[in-house]
């Protein structure tokens, strides 16, 4: 059977219903292009103003407007999905970045919630308090997506080569990374971490970005990306605004980069 990944890329605003007719139009679309699964990028149906607007829309895990729309339209186009991030409800009037995974029966069988949390500061008009509203996961999660091993993940965990070794020793081949990179961290760290952790892990990392302008002020920098396990980009969009990428899981060539180049088997530090 082949295997057809398929990365979704977005502009979300702040109406919901807006942003899942957003993602439903580029869900039917990797499905009319056999897509097996696919990821939505991060803040995919909220890109709020403020966190108390975020925990306003936040959800109890299980039922609510997104998930109900996850499980219809994972069914209805026949493909499992990787949901971003959605707000789920957590403790002390904050919410968890959680990355929701769907079968194609329509069916939640996995949850990871966002680890590492964006607190920076770039210049006078970029600071970012990402724990003021949001709290962290504190579980790396695998999932099997139709019948691949994916390492979840979001956006800033990025930069924690860490995690995705943990992931990797979990039996993953394939990493996903929804995201909303800013433009200047964007501008000059996207690629080279995506193509740091594909060659590091011999792993396909597929990154579905937010673009463009949104609503709340945010500019976020776009440029999904699928990139194979010797760390090629074989799939990308250049351009801001929706799209859809797709390329073929090689089981093969995951494979063979792991027998021609054996450097997780030459690994002396935490085997």
């Amino acid at each position: 059977m082949t295997i057809t990944q398929a990365v979704i890329q977005m502009t979300s605003g702040e109406g919901i219903s807006a942003n899942l007719a957003q993602a439903e139009a580029l869900i039917a679309k990797a499905s009319r292009n056999g897509a097996t699964f696919a990821l939505l990028p991060e803040n995919f149906a909220l890109m709020a103003r403020t966190d108390a607007d975020r925990l306003a829309h936040a959800e109890v895990l299980g039922e609510g407007l997104i998930q109900d729309f996850l499980t219809r339209v994972a069914r209805e186009y026949g493909l499992a999905l990787i949901a971003g991030t959605i707000p789920i409800r957590a403790a002390g009037g904050r919410v968890r970045a959680a990355s929701l995974v769907y079968d194609a029966a329509g069916r939640c069988i996995g949850r990871y919630d966002k680890m590492h949390l964006f607190d920076v500061d770039l210049g006078a008009q970029e600071r970012y308090r990402e724990s003021q509203g949001v709290e962290p996961g504190e579980h790396p999660e695998v999932v099997e997506v139709a019948t691949l091993r994916v390492g979840l993940s979001v956006c800033y965990d990025l930069r924690f080569p860490e995690l995705y070794r943990y992931l990797v020793d979990q039996g993953a081949t394939v990493l996903a990374v929804p995201s909303a990179f800013t433009v200047p961290t964007g501008a000059d760290h996207w690629d080279p971490l995506l193509r740091a952790r594909a060659i590091e892990n011999q792993c396909y990392v597929l990154a579905a970005a937010q673009s463009g302008q949104h609503e709340n002020g945010r500019r976020t920098y776009g440029r999904s990306r699928i990139i194979d396990p010797w760390g090629v980009i074989v799939a990308e969009q250049l351009e801001d605004g929706p799209g859809v990428l797709l390329a073929p899981y090689q089981a093969d060539e995951v494979r063979s980069v792991r027998e021609r180049l054996p450097a997780l088997a030459h690994r002396r530090i935490g085997r």
